[in-house]
């Protein structure tokens, strides 16, 4: 059995696959981003799913792609984590951007292939290997366009009354908004950065609204100077992008792409499915 998962900071989608790929199970967890989340932590999660909990040992191979494993430290303390849990397996770890490549892009072409889910980022793919140019920082300092860090425009633009009348009333109606409760997703509770990044499906909601267009473009402008025109050839190769906020805001990123003149690859939601046909095809 060969478990494929692919891990954001929110949640963490699962296949058991047997070697001709059909699927065996299929599962989701929280976010097992290794950056933000202890080794104890990481465990009552896997153990949260009956069907990962049963089949711990029966697994051979785990490929997991992930959310904060962008470093060889990282990569070595999920590994170890995995290693104790599923102890018949082979461990392999990469970050979540490796995932994205190989669901988006033909073998062997060039691309530049970005996420833009809860957290973001944006590497070169030359056909064979991966480079990056941006060495990721975290939520706090970095993540532009993502998900939390369009979550925190809203809740900076709320509190500084700078939210139209119409819009913070529904606001008020679709979120918690006390500072005490805030405080505490943020400061006292694990993934602080899924917690903000719910208030962008309000930002997706009202994309149409002249208040939520400016937060999107002023976002998707940051990314495209900061990230993807730092690799030379970003106009003669397609950009690729996973991830909810790219995939349910594709026609704003098309807006954007024209500006700049770039190629809007391929948009994919989740990359697992082109996944499983990676790895059965180089198994």
């Amino acid at each position: 059995m060969k478990l494929i998962v692919d891990s954001g900071s929110t949640k963490a989608d699962w296949i058991a696959i047997d070697d001709n790929g059909k699927v065996l199970f299929t599962t989701q967890t929280l976010g097992l981003n290794p950056e933000i989340l202890d080794g104890p932590e990481i465990i009552t999660r896997l153990n949260d799913r009956f069907d990962i909990l049963q089949n711990k040992k029966n697994a051979t191979h785990l490929f997991f792609y992930g959310a904060g494993c962008g470093t060889e430290r990282m990569q070595k303390a999920l590994t170890e984590i995995f290693r104790e849990y599923f102890v018949n397996a082979i461990v392999e770890v990469h970050e979540d951007t490796y995932a994205a490549v190989y669901a988006t892009t033909p073998k062997g072409e060039e691309a530049i292939v970005s996420i833009l889910g809860t957290g973001s980022n944006c590497s070169y793919f030359d056909g064979k290997v991966l480079h990056q140019k941006v060495q990721s920082l975290g939520y706090i300092a970095m993540d532009d366009c993502s998900g939390n860090v369009f979550g925190k425009e809203l809740i900076r633009k709320y509190y500084f009354n700078k939210m139209p009348k119409e819009l913070a009333v529904e606001f008020e109606k679709e979120y918690n908004l006390d500072a005490d409760f805030i405080k505490n997703k943020l400061y006292k509770e694990p993934n602080p950065n899924a917690y903000l990044a719910t208030f962008a499906k309000f930002l997706i909601k009202h994309k149409d609204t002249e208040f939520c267009r400016k937060i999107i473009f002023k976002g998707m402008k940051s990314f495209v100077k900061n990230y993807i025109k730092q690799f030379d050839n970003c106009k003669e190769v397609p950009v690729h992008f996973v991830g909810s906020i790219a995939f349910y805001l594709k026609d704003e990123l098309q807006e954007t792409f024209d500006k700049y003149e770039l190629q809007l690859g391929n948009v994919l939601r989740r990359p697992i499915d082109g996944l499983i046909a990676y790895h059965v095809a180089n198994q």
